[in-house]
């Protein structure tokens, strides 16, 4: 299949497609087939991380892939646990065994751990393993504005990419704004909520009707018409095939508005906030 899928440029000349496939809990054979039928299915863009422990999956998707490496696009991301320097850098070296790759083309800070106050050094170690050749392009999840400023002071380094929690019912606007103005590309995770009510709104299905398209279709594209690289996950090859078929149509300004309003002061997920939650 011919991938139709557009491509952004990141601030360091990296190009990246406007939309990815998350692989959270896919594992072993099943979850190495369901990759491997996402990137058959026009997927370039793969999304793990060390603590989902699929790196590994990851890595045996592509083998079992016609797709040439240099033709995708593989994302992992430093867990808590590992932020000083030494320890990001063997890390980083793991991930890379565990896919039987040779290098990363992003590759991501999952969480800042503000208590324990070491992103600055696990930045650093980013900073130095993509001089190395391990990674293509650096950035950070779930940062705020002032995690990512300080990045910047200390090491004069901003981040490509900034991958946050962001769907309808916690759209982010301010955040993606700043991230505008910083030409620092937003990544959405759980994009859809990761199957909550929200599939059932009546007000996005109504829209849904209009385009002849599913609510996660609309959603999606809500997403890229926003400027943000949504990474949907489905085990589903028909799922996965309309979650990419949203480039032959444009929402208009007023159902962008109208899907954003549906966005609440508590709408994350689990409560996961940046500024206090620590990841292991």
């Amino acid at each position: 299949m011919t991938n139709q899928i557009p491509e952004i440029t990141l601030h360091d000349g990296v190009q990246i497609p406007a939309v990815g496939f998350g692989t959270y809990k896919l594992k072993g054979h099943h979850g190495a087939q369901a990759i491997n039928h996402a990137i058959a299915n026009g997927y370039r863009l793969l999304d793990s991380a060390y603590n989902y422990e699929n790196e590994a999956t990851v890595g045996e998707a592509i083998r079992r892939s016609s797709v040439p490496r240099e033709e995708l696009f593989i994302t992992s991301k430093l867990p808590g646990r590992y932020h000083h320097y030494e320890d990001a850098i063997i890390t980083i070296q793991e991930s890379l065994f565990r896919a039987n790759l040779d290098y990363y083309d992003l590759y991501l800070i999952h969480w800042p751990n503000p208590i324990q106050d070491n992103y600055i050094e696990a930045w650093q170690a980013l900073i130095d393993a993509q001089k190395f050749g391990y990674i293509r392009s650096i950035g950070v999840c779930n940062f705020l504005p002032e995690h990512i400023e300080r990045l910047e002071k200390e090491t004069g380094i901003l981040p490509t990419v900034n991958q946050i929690e962001l769907h309808p019912q916690f759209n982010q606007l301010e955040q993606l704004k700043w991230h505008k103005e910083h030409q620092i590309i937003t990544e959405s995770w759980s994009p859809l909520t990761r199957g909550s009510q929200l599939l059932q709104d009546k007000r996005i299905q109504k829209i849904a009707d209009q385009y002849h398209k599913t609510v996660s279709q609309i959603i999606l594209r809500w997403h890229y018409q926003l400027g943000a690289i949504a990474i949907p996950k489905s085990v589903s090859p028909v799922r996965q095939k309309e979650n990419i078929s949203i480039f032959d149509f444009q929402l208009s300004e007023t159902e962008m508005m109208m899907i954003n309003q549906l966005t609440q002061p508590d709408g994350r997920i689990k409560d996961q906030d940046p500024a206090v939650y620590e990841e292991f």
